[in-house]
């Protein structure tokens, strides 16, 4: 029987056929034979497996002894063991005299998991007496030499700031004062704290003064039946107080002797702002008018500044007296220098009334202003460079403005619908602090000679003082206002 198309292969190595070309065949029991050689080949034959050479291995760092090439496999095999239990899981847990003694098979027994050592002990990973994830009370790396900056708390000169914690602001007035017949009208402006730390306050016909050293008050002037106040302006420095009335006049007194120095007229209609620079007073009506006034002048005025269309309710002057800020019921923001009649800059972006007026004391140009009910906004303005820097919209009607001479922060009072008094950080915007407790429109504020008081006013007829800014850095002493005037009192 022919076999000549069997597929078995044969277990011979040769063929007898001459024309047959020579094919080795190797079965697997050859390839089992010890006498079975495989051909050499000249290039490495590389392996896919690493076996770590440990010879040069620097335990020092681990405070292990250095390696020795006679020391035995026993010890090389349980001192890495120990060494990588005390890396993963702190020295405390390798165990023994300087955390060199290998694991015993009973404690490999009950608490290994993931193989074997060459001796057959169990490899144990999470010993009972260490918990994988712990806090550490103390590190070898102080947290300043992590950063990449290279920060060395060896090097001398070298101080590293805490981390600031943010500042509490009051969330309560420490003072409020019962102000009977503090008008609600938006264009007015009757209240202003002195440089000696007197608050007067323009209540219906009268002025009162409030001492806030001794929280006396003080009756300054009547203007009669016919007449009441519109706005009052204390002089940068001294104790002269000016005083615009619904009649167009402005009156000149002098508080300390409670005695009125002069009377000035030049408006038609009622003065609801007033601003000093020097011995030179501003003052805008309803008659759209700006006059400015140089009370050493014996004239009414020395010039008028025509520019606005309609009510002028804000005037602020910069903080080097060169340029005057006015804001009116024509929802425009004009900028004047001192010898200029006519504005030198326009800004027109606001959609209401513009109010709330305030230079910056830490930066020149540097201009804030806000706008009423249709508008809810406070912008920026570079006048050095005339640009609009930024715009955050408050959500309520924004009355009042005024910046901190102590920090880079600034305050702002608003009506509807909020009637609430938010503090500020420049040049971010974030708020600080949201303060309230006026049922009605917040329209008056000013700020106590050191920077570190607010009063507030509103239709409510109260007027409530907030500790809203830090101290000046000069000094710490606290404010002149002793604990005498906390409570509730009535200014008249």
């Amino acid at each position: 029987m022919s076999q000549k198309n069997m597929e078995t292969p044969s277990t011979s190595t040769s063929s007898t056929d001459p024309k047959t070309p020579m094919t080795m065949r190797i079965s697997a029991s050859d390839l089992l034979s010890s006498s079975y050689h495989r051909p050499s080949f000249s290039r490495t034959i590389y392996s896919d497996r690493f076996i770590p050479s440990r010879s040069s291995s620097n335990f020092a760092l681990f405070n292990l002894p250095n390696s020795n090439a006679d020391a035995s496999s026993d010890y090389s095999n349980s001192a890495y063991t120990t060494l990588l239990k005390s890396s993963l899981f702190g020295p405390e847990c390798a165990g023994g005299a300087n955390g060199l003694q290998p694991s015993t098979p009973e404690k490999s027994f009950h608490t290994g998991r993931f193989g074997a050592n060459n001796d057959g002990n169990l490899l144990g990973i999470s010993p009972p007496s260490c918990n994988i994830f712990k806090y550490k009370t103390e590190t070898r790396k102080s947290f300043h030499s992590l950063s990449p900056f290279g920060f060395d708390d060896q090097l001398p000169g070298v101080s590293h700031r805490p981390i600031k914690v943010p500042r509490k602001v009051p969330r309560s007035p420490y003072k409020v004062l019962d102000a009977p017949a503090l008008q609600d009208d938006f264009y007015l402006n009757l209240v202003d704290w002195s440089s000696h730390n007197v608050l007067a306050v323009g209540l219906g016909n009268c002025v009162y003064l409030w001492h806030a050293s001794s929280s006396k008050v003080v009756k300054l002037c009547d203007l009669g039946i016919d007449d009441s106040v519109c706005s009052v302006g204390w002089a940068q420095r001294g104790t002269h107080l000016a005083v615009g009335s619904s009649n167009g006049k402005v009156q000149l007194w002098d508080a300390s002797r409670c005695k009125r120095i002069r009377t000035m007229e030049g408006h038609r209609l009622r003065i609801g702002a007033l601003a000093w620079s020097s011995s030179l007073l501003s003052s805008g009506s309803r008659d759209k008018c700006i006059l400015q006034r140089d009370i050493r002048s014996q004239d009414n005025y020395v010039s008028k500044l025509i520019g606005h269309k309609s009510e002028v309710c804000g005037l602020k002057w910069s903080y080097d007296n060169r340029e005057l800020a006015s804001g009116g019921n024509d929802n425009r923001l004009l900028v004047w220098n001192q010898h200029s009649s006519q504005p030198i800059l326009k800004y027109c972006e606001h959609t209401a009334a513009v109010k709330a007026i305030a230079w910056s004391p830490h930066l020149h140009g540097l201009l804030a202003s806000g706008g009423g009910t249709a508008d809810r906004c406070i912008r920026f303005w570079n006048t050095t460079t005339n640009s609009h820097l930024s715009c955050v919209d408050t959500g309520s009607q924004v009355c009042n403005l005024v910046w901190s001479k102590n920090v880079n922060e600034l305050v702002s009072t608003h009506g509807y619908s909020q009637n609430q008094i938010i503090v500020w950080r420049y040049p971010s915007m974030s708020k600080l602090a949201t303060l309230t407790g006026h049922t009605y429109r917040v329209l008056y504020l000013a700020i106590s000679p050191d920077g570190q008081t607010i009063v507030t006013g509103a239709g409510d007829e109260t007027l409530r003082f907030w500790t809203v800014f830090p101290s000046p850095k000069s000094r710490n002493t606290e404010t002149e206002i002793g604990a005498s005037s906390l409570g509730r009192t009535r200014i008249r």
